[in-house]
């Protein structure tokens, strides 16, 4: 976990449960929504050509406010739209939503404080119910990036998918992420910090926030935490009884292939592939650290070469 980052996760927590308006360039294809009690969520679905039922890919993207496409007000990468579109170009169907509150999907925004971690998983779940009962699909197979990960997996047996895959996915609950990317921070926020991050895992606010952690631990977004603190991803992925393909990056920044390993070890039927020079953004990229944050900005960047051929082998291998 040395190599994450603690600005990016700040960045994410930070923006997380934004509903100022987003702009979004969703690919080419039709749009298809999913209508919620709180609000239209809106999505772009990309359908190749066929004579008969194709396999569809519910993309889950991952934390802060990233659209349908991968992209955030700060950062646009165009990942998970070439994730979409090369799975078109191979045959395979695809569906990629704005999360509630993002982007297009502004309708179904919930108030920062009554956002629940509950609520993405239900979310994903409707979407994975609504594609089922859809003649066009064969099977619906689920796919998380970095967050949408846990999500992803949640949702995956709730809704009874017929595969997982997992892509830069943490293997441990986020308050164990989010503590050891503070150990690399100065000793007065550690002192500061850790004793907010125990109060949150049992289930408790902390009504007075040391303004240097606000964008972290302010009492609006803690309810939020409490309730994504509770998963163990190793816990869930263990409850899966379908196929399970697991991609991670070497040149993660965020993400380690250590916790790529953990969730193999808690799902031993799973298949564990590692994409040489692939960053949390699936682009190629070095281990030079300014060449890799540069990717994430680059829209133009294909995807690392290795990593849709084990996509689509793994969702075509699915009976």
């Amino acid at each position: 976990m040395k190599n994450r980052i603690l600005f990016l996760l700040l960045v994410c927590l930070a923006a997380r449960l934004t509903t100022l308006a987003q702009t979004t360039n969703p690919s080419a294809g039709a749009p298809i929504d999913l209508a919620t009690q709180k609000g239209t969520i809106k999505g772009t679905l990309l359908l190749p050509t066929s004579a008969g039922k194709v396999p569809v890919v519910l993309l889950l993207s991952g934390s802060g406010p990233t659209d349908r496409d991968g992209n955030n007000p700060m950062m646009k990468n165009n990942s998970l739209r070439m994730v979409a579109e090369e799975l078109h170009a191979q045959g395979i169907a695809s569906v990629r939503f704005d999360k509630r509150g993002i982007a297009e999907s502004q309708g179904a925004a919930m108030s920062e404080f009554d956002l629940r971690f509950d609520h993405y998983v239900q979310d994903a779940a409707a979407w994975v119910q609504k594609l089922k009962k859809d003649p066009k699909f064969s099977k619906v197979v689920v796919l998380g990036h970095s967050e949408g990960s846990l999500i992803g997996m949640i949702a995956a047996r709730q809704a009874q998918a017929d595969a997982f895959i997992s892509v830069a996915g943490a293997g441990q609950s986020a308050d164990k992420i989010i503590r050891q990317q503070l150990q690399m921070q100065p000793k007065v926020v550690t002192d500061a910090a850790f004793p907010i991050l125990d109060q949150l895992v049992q289930g408790k606010a902390v009504a007075e926030v040391n303004p240097m952690l606000a964008s972290l631990f302010r009492p609006s977004v803690q309810p939020y935490l409490i309730s994504w603190f509770k998963y163990d991803p190793q816990a869930e992925i263990r409850k899966l009884t379908i196929p399970v393909l697991l991609v991670q990056g070497n040149q993660d920044l965020q993400v380690s292939m250590q916790e790529a390993q953990l969730l193999a070890a808690a799902a031993p039927k799973s298949k564990l592939v590692e994409v040489e020079n692939m960053n949390h953004i699936l682009k190629e990229t070095s281990s030079d650290r300014n060449a890799n944050f540069s990717t994430y900005s680059n829209p133009t960047l294909p995807l690392a070469s290795p990593l849709m051929p084990a996509v689509v082998t793994f969702v075509k291998s699915v009976k």
